[in-house]
């Protein structure tokens, strides 16, 4: 459906060759960074610096203008003075480049009638010679399974490549979110950074995703349109393809007006957007947080629709309390916890006992700790094994399961976990609440992640991206 959306785009992803203009050899220049991290990450492409001050950075010769460069440059990216804007576009026309990517701002973002222009001129040089333009403004795309980091990343910061894109009209929440994918696994395909998007803009690069097959969902941070119906008639057509997650910035009149100065971005009101979304298909987040724990549940569980939920706590104890607060979140999120069957609850006390206990969902599995990791795993998989059950959502508390089990227990525990849902054929969602255990913590996330486990750090966090996908809305035909 997008197939030729795909192919105009190849090189703003996956370019053959990128020129850095502003790259000089003063190593902290932003232009000089973006040189740096390339090479650090491996980019497999021709790189070509570019400054009239000549030189060498990263053992590359520093070209003194884009025309120099021998070879063909595709992609080009704009370090450059907001006065050098014209020139270099002029520059990037002659040398038959095919994208350029400004990281400069100074456009339309400052409210100035000359920011508007300038952004004017641009935009008719580059269509009457077919050049993209991503930007300004922003810190362009994102590539892990072409080498290509984001902006003038720290050098070789990736990430593992994966399906999930993302789009995000700022540069700080496209950077947030590739260090989120790094710490929790949310591994991407591809991403891009547009910021005040004068050409190539959100519904470019969603008919983009929705025809990349290497792409299974996106998420999109927004602060505003310039063409509102292209976008929700695009976000429809893509949301009839791969779930799509969108944050919408600036949904109050302080954020509207930040968004005005930061992206150039007029905002409708929030009910607006919020029912535009809504007929559109799309998951609604509200916050970061929310925006990668569903993108972090998508990858992990793919697109799915629960709606009863045994939840789970006390692994080795404390389970009490927790069992009854993640109730209360799952029913905050329309999500059910139904009481268990007789049987169920009867083969679970014979298990592990009333004492101390709690048997109905939640299910406080505390007295297990007992009886040894065998008793507990039986009880896990009675739980499962009810018929009504859509969803394990399961919490461990790394301090206490040291505390009471010692290290080599827990071992056991979570490598049981982590074959949990092949064990019961059901999707299991881990809570790994931080503490003071935090080394180990992180030890389990990452093994639970790697098996294909999503982990969230509380009840409420994991019950609300399990509200929001189950009940995302269906597109409006």
């Amino acid at each position: 459906m997008f197939e030729n959306r795909v192919t105009e785009l190849r090189p703003v992803f996956n370019p053959r060759s990128i020129a850095v203009v502003g790259a000089t050899t003063d190593e902290h220049k932003s232009g000089s960074k973006w040189v740096l991290g390339l090479r650090a990450a491996g980019y497999r492409g021709a790189l070509y610096p570019v400054s009239p001050r000549g030189g060498s950075i990263a053992g590359l010769t520093i070209y003194p203008s884009l025309e120099s460069v021998p070879g063909d440059v595709e992609h080009v990216i704009a370090s450059v003075p907001v006065a050098s804007a014209l020139q270099l576009m002029d520059e990037c026309i002659r040398k038959h480049a095919r994208v350029v990517m400004f990281f400069t701002a100074g456009f339309a973002e400052t409210g100035s009638q000359a920011g508007r222009e300038l952004e004017r001129v641009m935009l008719e040089k580059a269509r009457a010679a077919g050049l993209r333009i991503i930007g300004p403004n922003c810190i362009g795309s994102y590539c892990p399974g072409d080498r290509i980091p984001l902006g003038p990343a720290a050098p070789g910061r990736l990430g593992i490549p994966g399906k999930t894109g993302f789009i995000s009209q700022s540069g700080g929440i496209a950077a947030k979110l590739v260090e989120n994918g790094i710490a929790r696994r949310i591994c991407f395909s591809k991403g891009v950074s547009v910021g005040n998007s004068i050409d190539l803009d959100a519904s470019d690069f969603l008919e983009y995703f929705g025809g990349d097959t290497g792409t299974n969902a996106v998420g999109v941070y927004l602060e505003g349109t310039r063409d509102g119906r292209r976008l929700f008639r695009t976000l429809r057509s893509v949301c009839g393809l791969k779930p799509v997650v969108v944050w919408k910035g600036g949904r109050t009149a302080a954020g509207a007006a930040a968004a005005r100065s930061h992206t150039g971005s007029m905002a409708s009101s929030a009910p607006v957007w919020s029912a535009a979304l809504r007929q559109a298909g799309a998951i609604e987040a509200r916050s970061l947080e929310e925006l990668t724990d569903c993108l972090l549940l998508l990858q992990q569980l793919g697109p799915i629709r629960v709606r009863n939920v045994a939840v789970v706590g006390g692994l080795a104890d404390g389970g009490g309390g927790i069992s009854v607060s993640g109730s209360d979140a799952c029913n905050d999120n329309a999500l059910a916890v139904p009481e268990l069957s007789l049987g169920t609850k009867e083969t679970l006390q014979q298990l592990i006992g009333e004492v101390g206990s709690i048997l109905r969902n939640p299910v406080d599995v505390s007295p297990a700790q007992f009886r040894g990791p065998d008793t507990l795993f039986r009880a896990l998989e009675t739980v499962a094994h009810e018929p009504g059950i859509d969803v394990i959502l399961l919490q461990e508390d790394m301090d206490i399961m040291l505390s009471f089990l010692g290290r080599a227990e827990t071992q056991v525990i979570n490598a049981y976990l982590a074959t949990l849902p092949k064990v019961c054929g059901k999707p299991l969602v881990m809570v790994l609440p931080s503490g003071s255990a935090e080394t180990e913590r992180v030890e389990v996330e990452a093994q639970l992640l790697a098996a294909g486990v999503p982990v969230f750090p509380t009840m409420a966090r994991a019950a609300r991206a399990l509200g929001l996908l189950s009940h995302r809305p269906v597109p409006a035909q």
